[in-house]
This record gives structure tokens, sequence and C-alpha cells, in this order.
């Protein structure tokens, strides 16, 4: 019967190949240390004649059929290696830093972060035509945001309120001094299958 190989241990680096990775198997078997170590530098020596490097003496490239013989041997060929580091299984997957995340409480979670730090930005601007245009821009956005939250009605009232709110007193606008974007809501089609 054939053996197929879907049905044989996978290989740790597949461009070396089956017949590489068996030689590191059965180097892991070998009892005696010295044996074991001939074998070490043998396979090395046949990885170098499979997949040459331009400058046979570059410390770096041999260095990475040591540490590709580590990695295939799963860390477990006690050996005595050529460099006083070897690659350890914990260098090659080290631990991610700790992203840090902002846990700073939002104070009106429909309308979002990126929303309330732009109206305290613009709370400290001069006023003009430059604020204004950003305010309306801001309050249309947070039209959408509340409309995507709930819908109630006086939502202009409520977002101008809001805008008070978030920027500390410093953008007060009247109804009639500003006009938002009126939204349409559409629903979602829901698709009915029709029975035959």
């Amino acid at each position: 019967m054939l053996t197929y190989n879907t049905q044989l241990k996978d290989i740790k680096i597949p461009e070396y190949g089956r017949n590489i990775q068996s030689m590191v198997d059965y180097a892991l078997t070998i009892e005696d240390r010295d044996e074991r170590n001939a074998a070490a530098h043998a396979i090395v020596r046949i990885m170098n004649t499979l997949f040459p490097v331009a400058n046979k003496n570059d410390e770096d490239a041999q260095r990475r059929y040591w540490d590709h013989l580590a990695i295939m041997s799963d860390f477990k060929l006690d050996i005595d290696w050529p460099f006083e580091e070897v690659i350890t299984e914990q260098s090659l997957t080290p631990k991610p830093e700790a992203v840090p995340y902002d846990t700073g409480i939002i104070g009106l979670r429909q309308y979002g972060r990126n929303i309330e730090s732009m109206v305290a930005m613009i709370a400290d601007m001069e006023e003009g035509r430059d604020r204004y245009e950003l305010v309306t821009m801001i309050a249309n956005q947070m039209k959408k945001n509340l409309l995507a939250a709930n819908r109630d009605d006086n939502v202009d009232e409520r977002i101008l309120k809001d805008l008070y709110e978030m920027s500390g007193g410093k953008i007060r606008l009247n109804p009639g001094d500003i006009r938002l974007h009126e939204y349409n809501i559409v629903e979602p089609a829901t698709k009915k299958k029709k029975k035959k």
C-alpha cells in the first residue's frame, strides 16, 4: 500500500524536504553524544550543499543552518552547538508588548471618542467662520450617530444641548443659529423567499 505525504508527520521547514527532516528525526534517536554531534554536522553539510550560499565563510549563513536544525528538531537535539547562543523556541515567538489602551470614560457614548476630542479642540478655537463650519460638520455627524443609535424627536435640540455639555459651555448655539441636515432613515430590506 502506498504511503501518502498527508499521512506522514509534518515537516518543520518544508524547504529542506522530507529527507532532511528524516535525518534530523534519526539524529534525535542516537544515544551516543559524539555520534549525535557527527550526525548534526553531516546534516548541516548536506543542507549547505543543497542550499548553498554565495559566501561559504559567511557566519550568519552558517548560523542559519544550525538554527534551522534546531527548529527542525523541535529544539530537542542535545549536541555541542558551534555557536554560543542557540536559538530557542521563546526567541522565535517572543511575547508581544502590551498595547496601551485609553481607558478614559466617554461622556456620551453614542457619539464616540473621536467626536468628543474634536469638540474639545474646536471649543478652544477663536470665534469665526472656520469654527462655525467645523461645528456645523461635527453637529451633522453627531446627528447621524444619534439617529443610528435611536430615533427620537427633537434630535436637533438634543445635539445642541450635547454640544454645549461636551464643550464645557464653550459652544453655545441656538436652534436658529445652525441648520442641520435632514436624514432619511431607511429600514434594511428583508428578503422573503417565495414559496413555489
